[in-house]
């Protein structure tokens, strides 16, 4: 097209409310001048007790600063994406390119089969020519459920499918979809819902039963395969086409075709290290280029099922714009939750940071890939650099597919999925996903950055990929401490982006990465600023200005903004007031827990005295715990490390608390003196109180299974009480 007639395929749009956030900035950093000024005007000339606790806070103030810094970079300049699929449409017809689809799950028990055919289903459903589509299955579990599971998913696709053009389904899981649909539309969706009901039944018993029934196993040949697997950790590779999309036969019920569905199973031997899903995605990267290659991938994790029938369309706008695609590597959708609460009890809508957070790092050169719901250029994605000028012919790479038939294919391609296959090649380093750090999406995407390519982010209106947030506090932790760790294990790595990125990235992109890169980091100032003013308070040591000082502005003028602002952010991307005190809370609870257990975990194995390990997080819980989520009560029922710091935490404050509250009773004969010279720490100490009210309810006051165990009680109390009376004699 030429230049003069090039209409683009999606607009720019700057976020609105810049310039007030730049205003808010920059009166937060002219308070945090004064409150450095304060600190080093009035060092305490005292005991050496109080000089190191007056350092140790200041030091803690100064990092929340850098910090805070580091968030400013990142949001300064947010964009939004907004593309055209009208366009799209008119300009390529039916010279779309073809896409594949990775979906991966590692476990039948934590991710049900049922779970992973829904999301199967939704992305087989998309509003794009299906002889283009070609859906491969990662079973990093190994399981023979999982595979009979998609057998049932390529049966049912075949009525699904066509039900979902016609009636113009959204969102296309069949789950999802018969959930919320409020009643039957006409006789063709009961039946259909019948269908869906009777297929989930028969996953569901047969998971259940843990074994495939014989009948079911002479159906087809693919389940021969576990007679030789000796377990999910030692087996051959198993790769089974379960639905041929060149096959003419392919079709469904109205005689339309049906897209391309693999299963793989890689090869796993216990000497030989897997990569987790780092792995599972370059084996699915391999064995999808020899079947169908297709030039776009698109990667999503097992619960996070299509919510937008377009999502591929809305990409492609990006990819294919004749000024601007041909430099996107990869496209990130947000990751968002169908299952979250009114004021989302966990915080795991994480509001704020897809809205503005990510959308900052789209205008400083794109964001980073989080490991779902992204569409992939392959060629960046194996290693390609990025080169001026580079241009892509989009109808040539549309005439790589594979010529052999379905058996020929699975078995020329068992060796790409082998254990030995990457022996001595750039996979992993080179080439796709980078191996050797638990995120290890995080490092690809940057990498791929540092070769010259660039991404975008899209956060649609009709969210593209819906999945399942944790649904109880533990499992929320746990898996934090899982992304804090690799997040700071990139930092100290040479993949750190103020590093790896030098030259070869924007500085503000390398600064960017930074708050996140730094969730760990964060603790140990924290849990400074939640213990210390507490005891420092009990024994008579102030740490902030007298409430009749003017030097008090600029500490309470930082806090109150910063955290107003905060306030009318999460509002303004549509939560509420108790939800961002839900968020507050769970901040503080990563914090002090979560980010604890990370950063030293990263230090011990930088160490040497510990070993890489993924923790999957469960995608299920039992009726009482769901219900609980439901009626949004925290859920502590169970004995953790990390229950044991948050109700210590609690306790300590409450006992500063009462301890404070003596004193200004006691004192207020005397003109309040105490409480002009404390105030700053008294209140610091009742905010603290009252975010930690859940946790005095569940040490106390609740009677159901979601309660704290009362092992965590007496300990807390204990641990609690010998640090005031440390601190006080």
């Amino acid at each position: 097209m030429a230049k003069s007639n090039y209409v683009p395929l999606f607009k720019t749009k700057q976020v609105r409310g810049r310039i007030f956030f730049r205003c808010i900035a920059a009166s937060i950093f002219l308070g945090i001048c004064f409150i450095v000024m304060y600190r080093v005007m009035f060092f305490p000339v005292g005991g050496k007790a109080e000089r190191w606790t007056w350092i140790g806070l200041f030091l803690s103030e100064l990092w929340f600063c850098i910090y805070w810094f580091f968030t400013t970079v990142s949001r300064w300049n947010s964009v939004y994406r907004l593309p055209y699929i009208d366009r799209l449409s008119q300009r390529f017809g039916k010279e779309l390119p073809g896409i594949d689809i990775f979906v991966c799950t590692a476990d039948p028990l934590m991710e049900p089969p049922s779970m992973v055919v829904n999301t199967v289903l939704s992305v087989m459903a998309y509003d794009y020519p299906p002889e283009k589509l070609s859906i491969y299955l990662s079973d990093d579990g190994g399981s023979d459920l999982t595979f009979y599971a998609m057998l049932e998913a390529a049966n049912f696709s075949k009525t699904w499918l066509p039900f979902c053009k016609k009636l113009e389904v959204e969102p296309t899981s069949p789950e999802a979809y018969f959930r919320t649909a409020s009643e039957p539309v006409n006789a063709e969706w009961l039946s259909v819902k019948k269908l869906y009901d009777e297929m989930k039944m028969r996953i569901e018993a047969t998971t259940k039963l843990d074994r495939i029934p014989d009948y079911i196993r002479k159906q087809h040949k693919g389940f021969c395969e576990w007679d030789f697997v000796t377990s999910k950790r030692d087996h051959q590779t198993i790769l089974q086409i379960l639905i041929d999309g060149r096959d003419t036969n392919a079709v469904d019920i109205k005689g339309d075709p049906l897209p391309t569905l693999v299963y793989l199973a890689r090869e796993k031997r216990p000497q030989y290290h897997h990569h987790f899903k780092a792995g599972a995605m370059n084996a699915l990267i391999r064995v999808s280029s020899r079947i169908s290659n297709g030039p776009i991938i698109l990667n999503v994790d097992c619960d996070m099922y299509s919510n937008n029938s377009k999502s591929i369309k809305y990409s492609l706008c990006i990819f294919m714009d004749e000024e601007k695609g041909d430099e996107i590597a990869y496209i990130q959708f947000p990751q968002k939750f169908n299952n979250l609460t009114k004021n989302d009890i966990y915080g795991s809508s994480f509001r704020v940071i897809q809205q503005l957070e990510l959308a900052g790092l789209d205008a400083n050169g794109g964001p980073m890939y989080i490991g779902t719901g992204c569409f992939h250029r392959r060629e960046a994605l194996c290693g390609k650099q990025y080169e001026k000028n580079y241009k892509v012919d989009w109808k040539k790479l549309n005439d790589t597919k594979a010529n052999e038939s379905a058996s020929v294919l699975e078995e020329t391609c068992k060796v790409l999925a082998s254990c030995t296959f990457e022996h001595n090649t750039p996979w992993g380093k080179e080439m796709g996903l980078k191996y050797g750090i638990l995120v290890e999406d995080i490092i690809t995407g940057l990498s791929i950055k540092c070769r010259g390519w660039k991404s975008m982010y899209l956060n649609p209106e009709r969210e593209g990929f819906l999945g399942v947030a944790p649904t109880t506090l533990l499992q929320l932790l746990v898996q934090h401490t899982r992304w804090a760790e690799g997040h700071l294990q990139i930092f100290l790595s040479r993949y750190c982006s103020l590093v790896y990125g030098y030259k070869r990235i924007p500085l503000k992109l390398r600064l960017a990465y930074c708050p996140f890169n730094l969730w760990a980091a964060n603790c140990l100032a924290t849990l400074y600023y939640v213990v210390v003013p507490c005891l420092c308070l009990l024994k008579g040591f102030s740490l902030f200005p007298k409430i009749s000082s003017p030097w008090v502005v600029p500490f309470v003028y930082v806090a109150f903004v910063h955290r107003a602002y905060s306030l009318g952010e999460f509002l303004w991307c549509g939560g509420t007031f108790r939800g961002w005190c839900n968020d507050q809370r769970v901040w503080l609870f990563k914090r002090t827990t979560s980010y604890f257990f990370a950063f030293f975990q990263t230090i011990l194995k930088l160490l040497g005295y510990s070993q890489l390990t993924f923790a999957l997080t469960a995608k299920v819980s039992d009726e009482n715990v769901s219900e609980r989520y439901e009626q949004e009560l925290i859920e502590f029922g169970a004995t953790s490390p990390m229950f044991d710091i948050l109700a210590t935490l609690a306790m300590l404050n409450l006992f500063g608390s009462f301890g404070a509250i003596k004193k200004v009773i006691l004192d207020a004969d005397e003109d309040f003196k105490v409480l002009d010279q404390f105030g700053l720490q008294i209140l610091l100490c009742l905010v603290l109180v009252t975010i930690n009210l859940p946790v005095y309810q569940a040490l106390f006051f609740r009677k159901d299974n979601g309660k704290m165990p009362s092992s965590v009680t007496y300990k807390s109390i204990i641990f609690a009480l010998l640090a005031c009376t440390v601190a006080m004699y």
